[in-house]
């Protein structure tokens, strides 16, 4: 990387959210987009769980996985996009998009679990719409078909 790019700089003016979190899910750093995104200021964030993020019914499933990540050292969402419901300050249903990478001690121990993460609500409403709709009009299409009488 070239020396005089300012990697603060950057991670504070990306337009996706990047959520850095100890082993034990512990947020420490919360950039501005996570601000906007989550709702949350930076000192409201720092040093909370991400159970502050993650919707209540999928804590247990989110928590699995992260200790295994945690244990072994290994991810498929490192380069697979991972789509989940997320909620906000407010209590209100998000759906995000995202990706991890890890961070290793000198023993290849994960130390640390970086997310970038992006706001992916819209996408998500309009792809249901648009299921919805192709629903509506195959059944409609069955109903008029010569077969269906």
């Amino acid at each position: 990387m070239p020396p005089d790019i300012d990697l603060k700089a950057l991670v504070a003016s990306v337009g996706d959210a990047v959520v850095v979190c100890d082993a034990q899910g512990a947020i420490t750093l919360w950039n501005a987009a996570a601000e906007r995104i989550f709702g949350y200021a930076q000192a409201e964030a720092l040093g909370q769980s991400l159970d502050i993020i993650i919707p209540e019914r999928l804590r247990k499933r989110h928590w699995d996985g992260y200790d295994k990540t945690m244990a072994t050292g290994i991810t498929r969402y490192g380069h697979d996009v991972l789509r989940v419901p997320a909620i906000n300050k407010a209590g209100a249903s998000l759906s995000i998009a995202f990706t991890v990478a890890m961070l290793f001690d000198a023993d290849h121990k994960v130390t640390q679990i970086i997310s970038v993460i992006r706001d992916d609500t819209a996408r998500f409403n309009e792809e249901r719409a648009l299921r919805k709709r192709v629903a509506e009009l195959e059944a409609q299409l069955a109903a008029a078909s010569p077969a269906a009488g």
